[in-house]
């Protein structure tokens, strides 16, 4: 046992023996290992016409009558009828070849020879093609168009995979003819849809008529041959009459060209367009007329290369070297995947394709269109098919009904509620005229039309002006304003008629007219308005309804439940809505409406500002009450999906109050029933008998995991007992016999352990209902796909046992055993026995002797780190052991390795006779489960980086293949150029543990094929995946990702879950049958089944159980109702996908850099488009590990707000929301970017409410205020303003706000409730709401809103690898501020300003939820930081944040990369972008560079937006000094805000003089002259900008609200200008620093920067001190905040306490430190933490002094203070 520490011996039962074939399953093989095939092509490329042709020299005319041609009689267009006949191997230059098989010999008389074929549903006499004829098939076309031998070898592989895998459980005929059908020819293949789509059939009758496509404009087509219904007749009657060696040579080559097609994977009806003209050369007198083969490798360079560079350049410049360089191009500018991909959808398109002879592709005929394919122009065939422009308009095109929804229903009910308005003279007591109200409130659906015309203008921007797009925009335009006209028109008659029955009747005809429009611009999808290009009849649009509108059909119970969801929820929603907010706000209108200011004149404006105060506040209120409008809908979408689906869940039978005895007690029948495949079971054993081999198995499983101890084994065991009569029979587990008894107190599990979720969760699902099971040897192949970059394979021993850096208190195991103790306590336990059983092997003794206490010594090595011995072996184990605990690769293979345990054992239990016949041979009953095992399913890891990896990574690869050889790894190989400076010849290659070890050390591939160039384009996952996808076999792939957990008793369930894409028990028909296409065509195919994921980290800590719980509702509660409705997409994840479907549609995933960041949602949307089903099953589930850490975490939500970003730019978006019903539309908007902009709303809420609080505050300070009782009783003064109902509006807000923000956890806790319990449920909100989970919500909400609108507004998206581990680290305060200022702490720091001001004119308890919001934004980050509150490290922290504030001006930003200059210079390159040198020659890799900002962004966003808030807020201050009479307000803004400005400035040229001078002198004994030199200027620019502060203070006479106001202004003020002359005169940035020291150093000779360099400098500098001294006082006041809780005691245990949620007793000691350590430390802690409490003190006394003696010093006479 000791020699074996792979992972079936290990935690073996004791006594019990562990097989495991290792090395043994070598010689079983299915097939030898393969060479690496290497490239004999010339050296310059042949052109391919050429290639193709010449070879055939003049012989070709002396063999045109051995083709078949296609006779005259036959359909042009379909494959010939008669078999071109089968290639003989003689005519081909391929001597001595070996066959792609390697059979082993069979004994004569073996039952399992059959079994021991590689293909055994594929053998006998019945076969229509013999695998030898097919290899020979493979072969000729491999010669004929130039494949790559490993590529064909590995196509022949996947294609007979294919037939094994169907031959399986239908005939071999009918195998191979729905094989042909979903490939080719069928209803639901990809290639006969875009075969119409594309009028091919149009093409190709012209083409057999004419010679050439250019007679299709001359009216040669008849119209039955136009007829599309005939063209399908035709064509299906073609395919039903194609002989069975026809089908096998159209998948061939169709696998052929995919499997070498790399990028062009990536495009499905490219690839269909090469096939086509492929298969039309194959059969043209030409090809086959050919006696020698092309060249190896020449479909890879004359038709995959081409195309691929053009792509690539798009993107990226290629160096001297063969590396990368991204261009600056934005998406609008690249002509992407899809941009190529949709140039096939039309004929013009098609017609599109010249050569670089300026001749058309299509005015060749079809048979020679193939070979002028390296002649082809790619850059001017293609173009841009759809603009990606960053902007906010998509949002408004894209959602459009959203927004005709909400505020024409807003207008309707506020309009009707606010006759105030249009009364006459505005009266309150005159009410308006009925034709008024009528007509005011019908100008709702004129609003909706501008929207609609808005909407279509943008759209104009988005698509391009050429064929088959803009008409329908142009005629949708003309409507529109036809029916703005009738919608607005009439309002003007009314207001000029008021009183006339006339005007009444006018008025209520155009509110008719007003809402059939808003119902029209709702139910009907701007697609399908004026111009229907979803459901039309005309041919022009059937490419966009094939490719984009295909949506796959509901059931009718599903489409009613969708109906009457959004029934109700708009139902409750416009209830709700008018009743709370709508009438609410009908009193607040009429005080603003009425309100007069008078007694205010401003120096500047006079009264011109001031008297519209109250209409300012309104307006402000009326924006307001519109987003509460929005935000409503989402809360009342979240209230019933979550009631829909708890519902459904019952439905299901997935609740934990079905009775838990019934669920334990009917487990082992339930097993029996569903689990194995019993309805063609002969049951020769007693159902008892097979049901405890799969249950014990189950627990054996759960116990070598560590999960349960020997005794918990015992007690849950079937076990073999002497009945009376004294033969053996089977005694049932203690655990099914206990359950009805109360009287039995056994313990089956651990308390709450792992064990006891994962057997609830099997039994609980097994009560649904699940498909049923077929035999294992009729189930179809599969194969598990896992991308992996740079996540961890295998922990080390030092990353366990050692801590991570000095901040780090615990080592990774320490932090685990506190985490899983019981399987710590199990996994010891193990180990000793272990351990005692090797001493008393080696020595030959017991331990008899032994005294009790040095044992318990002895064991302590055991305790601690898990082994005495460092041995490998046992060293092993314990890294095993933390592996499986930690996301790792070793826990994803070795839990989806499952599959081949769960494959084994089930062929076993339902096969008992295999295993009497082998006699007890256990060796060969293995090699016999092996090989059924290797045949149903494979698991292809897709390692990009493996020929790259470090040591230690290779060994832990070498490691894994040992353990598990049938585990493949493709990986990208590389060739040295052929020719110096020529770029690196890549390759995708396959491994396995079977392949020999090379003299090298490497592996010998399997196959090793060429690709056109390097495949990593995008952001890298989906091209990871993409170049693996080649190596899957069968007809079903899952997709997981590197950090997920699978358990045997799931695995079981693999047949069902294969079940779920209804494919398995076929109807025995032709799919080439008429009857049976009418049936195929009412049924959508199954593309994607979702699976539900359990999160493993969800009780690590508040941050881990957070992130859990939003997986565990948006992936199951939401997944669950929205799937059945037609709404859920592709998340990734464990999702099974029906591979053949996939790949002929572009792939799983898409990969154009930056626009498909989250790359597996399009695969969803793709699928959606084009008719694929996408199912979510409850009663399956896979394990995954979520981001621990606050700053991973929002990593993680900033990668998903910013792909939500791209996705809104994207294509999909635009097809799913202008062409979706509106039932379907609206589960889409709201399960996916309306998550989104919900959280962009409710940050925009609570801004834009306390500017309305700013407003109303300016006016309470300084208006007379009306006072009324207890019982509404006016209390005077007279004259005086009412602002009550303002102020009982704003209250109904705050708690509307407040419930919309706590409404979020209430699907987290219905989905606890139904599944736990409520014990469990109240448990967890418990822990979580005491941890502060309502801070990490209102943080976590700003960030996302952040990052998509600065998506919309730069760009820059960009794949964030997120942290998989265990955040037990402080990190420093100074880097926590540099990455959450600019996303967060700025605006709460702003908030909380002008909170402090409305605290001081305004205070009213509900204020208290948004000081709580405000402080959550800042302090958010500090309080979810390990040991934040521990005393030490916070002063020590101090110091390095002055380090932080002060490095990297005088040495080299290398040895500081955390810096604030660096920081400074970073979040300035948002908006600047980086400099470049020269075209082609960058300075340096320029592929994570931030590209500069668009102007548009830069409009909007730099310049728009704060202008907009510094007049705003300039306004409210004016207000307030327009009741003064003297003093000039806006003077003293700009003097205060213009004056640390020119203060800093002039600072600056003084010490640039100095600096000049002493800098170069002093350079040889100063070093740090250039530090000593920033020093003085920050210091001088914070001392600036508090005295000015005081000024302000000073001349606002101490008033405390004023001051406030005032410095609210002038920090809007100066942060406009500073971002206007960013955005508007700043160069770019160098990607160096050396401007940056050269400025303080003085030294500007020889650095290279051109003159201008101290100018530009010079001008940054200025901003750059204004935002230190910011920076610096906000940072401290930040930090008084954090310092406020080090004065409770034990703080840092009760904050350990709630973020670990690990007992006092149970936490992570305290650091040990030597006493030189703790002299330094003590040192440290005294120095600065005095420092602290001076520089504290200091600007505390800043505050206090002049509160205290303002009354003692008379300003009252200052006529300066009161003038300015």
């Amino acid at each position: 046992m000791s020699q074996q520490p792979y992972p079936s011996g290990y935690g073996s039962p004791p006594g019990s023996q562990s097989h495991h074939s290792m090395a043994s399953t070598d010689i079983y093989r299915d097939d030898s290992p393969p060479g690496s095939s290497e490239f004999q092509s010339p050296q310059q490329r042949p052109h391919m016409h050429q290639a193709y042709a010449s070879s055939a020299g003049g012989t070709l005319v002396g063999h045109e009558s051995a083709a078949p041609t296609p006779t005259s009689g036959k359909i042009p267009y379909a494959p010939s009828e008669d078999s071109l006949g089968y290639p003989q191997p003689s005519f081909r230059g391929w001597q001595g070849r070996e066959s792609v098989l390697s059979t082993p010999s069979m004994a004569a008389g073996d039952p399992f020879a059959r079994l021991r074929e590689p293909y055994p549903n594929w053998t006998g006499e019945g076969v229509p093609v013999t695998k030898e004829d097919v290899e020979d098939v493979f072969v000729d076309l491999t010669g004929k168009f130039g494949f790559q031998k490993d590529s064909m070898r590995n196509m022949y592989d996947h294609f007979m995979h294919l037939l094994d895998s169907r031959a399986s459980r239908m005939s071999q005929e009918r195998a191979l003819c729905s094989l042909h059908a979903d490939y080719i020819g069928g209803e639901h293949a990809n290639y006969r849809k875009w075969y119409f789509a594309a009028q091919l059939d149009l093409d190709d009758v012209v083409g057999a008529t004419n010679g050439g496509a250019s007679g299709r404009k001359k009216g040669v087509l008849s119209s039955a041959q136009k007829s599309l219904d005939g063209a399908h007749a035709r064509w299906t009657q073609a395919m039903a009459q194609m002989s069975s060696y026809d089908r096998v040579r159209q998948v061939a080559l169709y696998l052929l060209l995919w499997g070498e097609s790399a990028q062009l994977r990536f495009m499905p009806e490219c690839l269909c367009f090469v096939f086509k003209c492929a298969d039309d050369y194959y059969r043209s007198p030409e090809c086959q007329g050919r006696r020698e083969d092309v060249p190896e490798g020449l479909y890879l360079r004359a038709v995959v290369r081409p195309l691929y560079r053009y792509l690539r350049d798009q993107g990226y410049e290629v160096g001297m070297g063969g590396e990368f360089y991204r261009r600056e191009r934005d998406h609008q500018d690249i002509v992407g995947y899809d941009d190529v991909n949709q140039l096939f959808w039309y004929p013009e398109g098609i017609a599109r394709i010249v050569l670089t002879d300026k001749s058309r592709l299509i005015d060749y005929p079809p048979t020679q269109r193939f070979m002028k394919f390296d002649k082809i122009d790619w850059s001017r065939a293609c173009f841009k098919t759809y603009y990606e422009r960053r902007s906010f308009f998509h949002l408004l095109v894209n959602f459009n009904r959203i927004w005709v929804i909400h505020i024409s229903f807003f207008w309707f009910f506020t309009s009707f509620n606010s006759p105030t308005i249009y009364s006459p003279g505005h009266s309150s007591s005159v009410p308006p005229h009925t034709a008024m109200t009528w007509s005011v409130v019908a100008l709702g659906g004129a609003v909706a039309t501008l929207i609609q015309l808005a909407a279509t203008v943008a759209e104009y921007g988005y698509v391009p002006k050429t064929w088959n797009n803009t008409s329908h925009l142009l005629r949708r335009g003309l409507f529109l304003i036809v029916i703005l006209a009738l919608t607005a028109g009439p309002t003007i008659y009314v207001a000029n008629n008021q009183t006339s029955n006339t005007a009444l009747i006018v008025g209520i005809a155009q509110f008719g007219v007003s809402a059939a429009a808003v119902a029209l611009y709702t139910i009907v999808p701007s697609g399908r308005m004026f111009g229907d290009r979803v459901a039309g009849k005309n041919r022009k649009y059937l490419a966009n309804q094939t490719f984009t509108a295909s949506y796959p059909h509901l059931t009718r119970n599903a489409r009613l439940t969708s109906v009457a969801l959004w029934i109700l929820v708009f139902g409750c929603k416009f209830t709700e809505s008018y009743f709370f907010l709508t009438l609410s706000f009908k009193n607040p209108i009429a005080a603003l409406v009425t309100k007069e200011v008078t007694n205010c004149d401003d120096k500047v404006f006079g009264g011109a500002l001031c008297k519209n105060q109250a209409y300012f506040t309104l307006a402000a209120m009326f924006v307001m009450d519109l987003i509460l409008f929005f935000l409503d809908t989402f809360l009342w979408w979240i209230i019933w999906n979550t009631v829909f689906s708890v519902a459904r869940s019952f439905h299901l039978g997935l609740s934990i109050w079905t009775p838990w005895v019934d669920i334990y007690a009917r487990l082992p029948k339930r097993i029996f029933s569903k689990l194995l495949a019993t309805d063609g079971m002969e049951v020769k054993y007693k159902p008892k008998v097979l049901v405890s081999q799969i249950w014990n198995a189950i627990i054996i499983s759960m116990y070598r995991e560590h999960l349960l101890s020997i005794e918990h084994v015992q007690h849950l065991l079937y076990h073999q007992v002497p009945d009376d009569n004294g033969k053996r029979s089977l005694r049932a587990p203690q655990f099914f016999i206990a359950q009805g008894d109360r009287a039995t107190k056994a313990e089956f599990f651990p308390q709450g352990s792992e064990a006891e979720r994962r057997i609830s969760f099997f039994a609980q699902s097994l009560t649904t209902a699940i498909p049923e099971s077929l035999p294992i040897d009729a189930m179809p192949t599969f194969t598990v796909l896992t991308p992996h970059y740079s996540e961890k394979i295998l922990l080390s021993l030092r990353e366990i046992i050692r801590e991570e850096d000095q901040n780090t208190r615990v080592t990774l195991l320490e932090y685990m055993k506190q985490l899983h103790p019981v399987e710590w306590d199990n996994f010891v336990r193990d180990t000793k026995i272990l351990a005692e059983e090797s001493e008393v092997a080696a020595a030959g003794y017991g331990f008899g002797d032994e005294k009790a206490d040095s044992k318990k010594t002895d064991d302590i090595p055991f305790y601690t780190i898990g082994f005495k011995s460092a041995a490998p072996e046992y060293t092993l184990r314990t890294r095993i052991w933390a592996s499986l605990r930690a996301q790792t690769l070793y826990r994803t293979v070795s839990g989806f390795m499952n599959y081949s345990k769960a494959i084994k054992l089930l062929y076993r239990v339902e096969n008992p006779e295999v295993v009497q016949s082998l006699g007890g041979n256990t060796e060969l009953l293995e090699r016999e489960l092996e090989r059924v095992a290797r045949r149903k399913f494979k698991f292809v890891v897709s390692m990009q980086r493996y020929s790259k990896f470090s040591q230690e990574e290779k060994d832990n690869v070498e490691f894994l293949l040992r353990a598990y050889p049938d585990l493949q790894i493709a990986y990208l190989d590389f060739d040295a150029p052929r020719k110096e400076g020529g770029e690196p010849r890549i390759f995708s290659a396959l491994i396995d543990g079977h392949c020999e070890v090379m003299e090298n050390g490497k592996r010998r591939p399997k196959f090793r094929i060429e690709l056109p160039g390097n495949p990593i384009l995008g952001d890298g996952k989906s091209d990871n995946q993409n170049h693996a996808i080649i190596f899957h076999r069968g007809e079903y792939l899952q997709l997981v990702d590197a950090n997920q957990d699978n358990y045997l008793e799931e695995c079981l369930k693999i047949r069902n879950i294969l079940g779920e894409f209804e494919e398995l028990k076929v109807p025995n028909v032709d799919p080439y049958d008429p009857e049976a296409r009418k049936q195929q065509a009412k049924f959508s195919p199954v593309a994607i089944v979702g699976a539900r994921e359990y999160i493993f980290s969800e009780n690590i800590g508040i941050l881990g159980d957070v992130a859990a719980g939003k997986e565990q509702t948006f992936g199951t509660l939401a997944a669950r109702n929205m799937a059945y409705i037609g709404g859920k997409l592709h998340y990734g994840h464990p999702d099974f996908l029906n591979a053949i479907y996939m790949t002929t549609r572009g792939g799983v995933s898409k990969a154009q850099k930056g626009l498909h960041l989250n790359e597996d949602i399009y695969a969803g949307m793709n699928a959606i488009g084009r008719g694929g089903r996408i199912k979510h099953t409850e009663y399956y589930q896979c394990g995954k590990g979520r981001d621990l850490g606050f700053g991973t975490i929002l990593n993680f939500q900033t990668k998903i707000g910013t792909g939500m970003g791209e996705q809104t730019l994207s294509r999909e978006y635009y097809y799913l929301g202008t062409q979706l019903p509106i039932d379907r539309f609206l589960t889409f908007y709201y399960g996916h970017p309306g998550f989104q902009i919900n959280n962009i709303f409710v940050i925009f809420a609570i801004q834009l409410f306390v500017f309305v609080l700013l407003f109303l505050g300016t006016m309470n300070e300084e208006l007379v205020i009306c006072k009324y009782g207890p019982n509404g009783v006016f209390l005077g003064p007279r004259p005086c303003h009412n602002l009550v109902p303002v102020f009982d509006w704003i209250k109904r807000c705050i708690i509307s706000i407040f419930v919309v923000f706590l409404i979020a956890f209430l699907p987290l806790l219905l989905q606890e409730l139904t599944e736990r319990g409520v014990v469990r449920a109240l448990i967890r909100f418990g822990k979580q709401f005491f941890s502060g989970s309502p801070i990490f919500e209102v943080f976590s909400t700003q960030i996302q809103a952040h990052s998509i609108l600065t998506n919309l507004e730069y760009g820059g998206a960009r794949y964030i690898a997120t942290g998989r581990g265990f955040a037990t680290t402080r990190i420093n305060f100074g880097l926590l501020y540099s990455r959450f200022a600019g996303p967060s702490i700025y605006l709460g720091l702003r908030t909380l300003v002008m909170l402090l001001y409305v605290t001081l004119t305004i205070w009213i308890p509900h204020l208290i939820y948004f000081w709580i919001s405000a402080l959550a934004f800042c302090l958010a980050p500090f309080f979810f930081n390990p040991h934040q509150f521990s005393r030490g490290d916070f002063f020590i922290d101090y110091r390095e944040f002055l380090r932080w504030m002060s490095r990297g001006n005088s040495k080299s930003l290398r040895a500081h990369k955390n810096s604030w200059i660096g920081y400074c210079r970073l979040s300035r390159t948002q908006v600047t972008g980086y400099k470049k040198k020269k075209l082609g020659h960058p300075s340096e890799k320029l592929t994570t560079d931030v590209p500069r900002a668009g102007w548009r962004g830069r409009v909007v966003a730099e310049i728009i937006a704060p202008t907009f808030i510094a007049v705003i807020l300039v306004i409210n201050y004016l207000f307030v000094k327009s009741f003064d009479g003297k003093a000039n307000g806006l003077v003293r803004i700009l003097v205060i805000a213009l004056g640390p400005i020119v203060f800093n400035a002039a600072l600056l040229l003084i010490l640039f003089l100095v600096s000049s001078f002493a800098g170069p002198a002093l350079a040889g004994c100063c070093g740090n002259f250039g530090g000593v030199m920033a020093g003085l200027a920050h210091f001088g620019s914070v001392v600036g900008f508090i005295v000015f502060f005081e000024f302000l203070w000073l001349i606002e006479l101490w008033n405390v609200s004023h001051a406030v106001l005032g410095l609210i202004a002038v920090v809007a003020v100066q942060r406009a200008l500073f971002k206007i002359y960013i955005a508007t005169f700043l160069s770019r940035e160098m990607k160096h620093d050396e401007a940056n020291r050269a400025w303080w150093t003085g030294k500007w000779y020889g650095r290279g920067m051109g003159g201008s360099a101290p100018f530009r400098e010079y001008s940054v500098k200025i901003i750059e001190m204004s935002l230190f001294a910011a920076d610096f006082l906000a940072c401290h006041l930040l930090l008084f905040f954090l310092s406020v809780p080090l004065i409770i005691p034990y703080i840092d245990t009760i904050h350990s306490t709630m973020l670990f949620w690990l007992r006092p007793s149970k936490q992570i000691r305290a650091p040990i430190y030597s006493f030189k350590q703790r002299a330094q430390r003590r040192k440290t802690i005294l120095k600065y933490g005095a420092l602290y409490v001076a520089v504290i003190a200091a600007f505390a006394a800043l505050i206090i002094v002049p509160l205290v003696f303002k009354d003692s010093v008379n300003l009252n006479n200052c006529s300066f203070c009161t003038s300015l």
